[in-house]
């Protein structure tokens, strides 16, 4: 009987543990508490097929957009001269400033205190507080990477503080004859830095025919060197706009929360340069969707834009009763309520979930 007992106990004493050791003596204590509340969450892009065109145009989906060739020739045109914010996309003036006041590419600049404080609130950067780099790794990271802390880094190797490079950005909209462009400040990240789909595509132009910064806004990659430091690799912010029939000669991204998806970028599309800027897109790939669906639309137009392009030749001149003179390309601007043609392969386009929260508080990337 005594044997009985002795095993009983011991059996009641090894379940006790057990169960001790499964609770936890966290759980009992965190029964009466109440659950933490969920942490509200960015707005989510949900993915959709959209139609390739509307009424006949290419079914762009930012609110503010251009699209010109090489002479001028208007495209496509929706708010066209209409300001917007347009993030980091303000970093092309900033860069035309510090080119134009002949910054020492070879010269080095070491990431500070002031830099880490600029580019507070914007995306996470790879140019850590201590880093050293020369000036022609900056500009690849500005330009390429957008990364915000090489953009006042930069002004300080041409002696100028951040206010001042953000007054010299508004001198050079200034002198470009831009009316509707303005700096708070040098990198994006404030959605005073405002804009219109035609004039970012003036300053662009004037990067791509910068003999500094045209090559850089070119390439698709390129390798920093850190002084002391692995190498950091930079793919250039604009590259899914490439496709097989778009050419990328340059351009420029840019997002914060309020200014949205924004992209400025040049092309070349059947042989022929166009230049392209769509300002406020729903979507990260959205603003390249539009890319995409502007290309195929002048594709598939190749024969009325020759038509209006081209001349008679001289050696069958045509009856002057036949005669026109050159026909523009058409353009309708998008309209909401009207039905959209089907697309067998029409990209993708995205839109923010109705049931996500706003987020609450500008920040900026690429």
């Amino acid at each position: 009987m005594s044997q009985f007992l002795g095993r009983f106990v011991r059996c009641t004493t090894v379940l006790a543990v057990a169960v001790a050791l499964t609770v936890g003596p966290s759980d009992a204590s965190a029964a009466g508490k109440p659950k933490a509340k969920a942490k509200k969450r960015k707005p989510v892009a949900t993915e959709r097929l959209v139609a390739a065109t509307k009424r006949g145009q290419p079914n762009v989906q930012a609110p503010g957009a251009l699209v010109i060739d090489e002479t001028g020739t208007q495209i496509y045109a929706q708010n066209s001269d209409r300001e917007r914010p347009i993030a980091s996309i303000s970093k092309l003036a900033a860069m035309l400033v510090v080119a134009d006041r002949n910054v020492e590419l070879e010269g080095l600049s070491t990431i500070n205190k002031t830099d880490v404080e600029v580019a507070k609130h914007g995306a996470k950067s790879r140019l850590l507080e201590g880093m050293t780099l020369s000036n022609r790794d900056l500009l690849h990271a500005a330009m390429m990477g957008s990364d915000n802390r090489a953009v006042p880094a930069l002004g300080r190797a041409v002696k100028l503080t951040p206010a001042q490079l953000t007054s010299a950005m508004n001198a050079k909209a200034k002198e470009l004859g831009l009316k509707n462009t303005r700096f708070l400040e040098p990198t994006g990240l404030s959605i005073s830095n405002v804009s219109t789909p035609r004039e970012v595509i003036v300053m662009l132009k004037k990067v791509i025919a910068h003999p500094v910064l045209g090559p850089i806004t070119r390439r698709g990659e390129y390798e920093a060197h850190p002084v002391g430091k692995p190498p950091i690799k930079y793919v250039n912010t604009d590259r899914p706009a490439a496709r097989n029939n778009v050419a990328l000669l340059g351009g420029k991204t840019g997002y914060n929360d309020v200014a949205r998806y924004c992209l400025v970028v040049a092309t070349k599309i059947d042989g022929r340069a166009y230049y392209m800027s769509f300002l406020g897109d729903e979507g990260k790939m959205t603003r390249f969707g539009d890319v995409a669906r502007v290309a195929d639309w002048i594709v598939s137009h190749k024969a009325k834009t020759v038509l209006a392009t081209s001349t008679t030749p001289a050696s069958a001149p045509a009856p002057a009763a036949a005669a026109q003179p050159p026909v523009p390309i058409p353009f309708a601007a998008p309209a909401p309520s009207e039905p959209t043609a089907t697309a067998p392969a029409a990209p993708i386009v995205a839109q923010p979930a109705p049931s996500e929260p706003a987020a609450p508080a500008p920040t900026a990337t690429p």
